[in-house]
């Protein structure tokens, strides 16, 4: 139930050629308090409801509970989400011993490329693409809560 991730802005495109997968993604926010987020997320065929706490003062960890629903029953809970709903389609590559999560984003966050990678400790060494750029971890501009409140394109 801990997460521990780094996060990047990506430099080009050229992480779509090595993506093995990608979904599109609609989500909102039913909480986005700093200390607690709760979101509703809609994939291509699936729902989740997911509970974070507050990050770490690294930025690195933070607890995560997540749970499968029904397309069905996320869709209207997505309704009930505060204003600024997040659109991104989230491609899935293979880089040494990771799998580095790369979203693009649409609507007020287009323009906005942002990988993560999941690691088991916050010193883990790992692989690091060429097309990985700055590093943005803890940056809580680039909280998908965050931007939803404050697109990408207000900044």
């Amino acid at each position: 139930m801990q997460e521990i991730e780094r996060k990047f802005l990506v430099n080009s495109e050229a992480f779509k050629e090595e993506a093995y997968k990608s979904t599109r993604i609609s989500q909102g926010f039913l909480n986005s308090n700093k200390l607690r987020t709760v979101r509703i997320r809609i994939t291509d065929d699936k729902g989740f409801l997911t509970i974070k706490g507050k990050s770490s003062v690294s930025g690195l960890s933070r607890l995560e509970w997540e749970t499968e629903i029904s397309k069905a029953e996320a869709k209207p809970l997505l309704l009930l989400c505060e204003p600024g709903q997040i659109e991104k389609t989230r491609f899935y590559i293979n880089v040494g011993e990771h799998i580095f999560e790369v979203d693009e984003f649409y609507g007020e966050n287009q323009g906005l490329i942002v990988a993560e990678v999941e690691l088991s400790s916050e010193d883990e060494v790992f692989e690091k693409p060429d097309w990985l750029g700055k590093e943005v971890t803890g940056d809580v501009k680039y909280y998908n809560s965050m931007l939803s409140k404050q697109p990408y394109s207000k900044w």
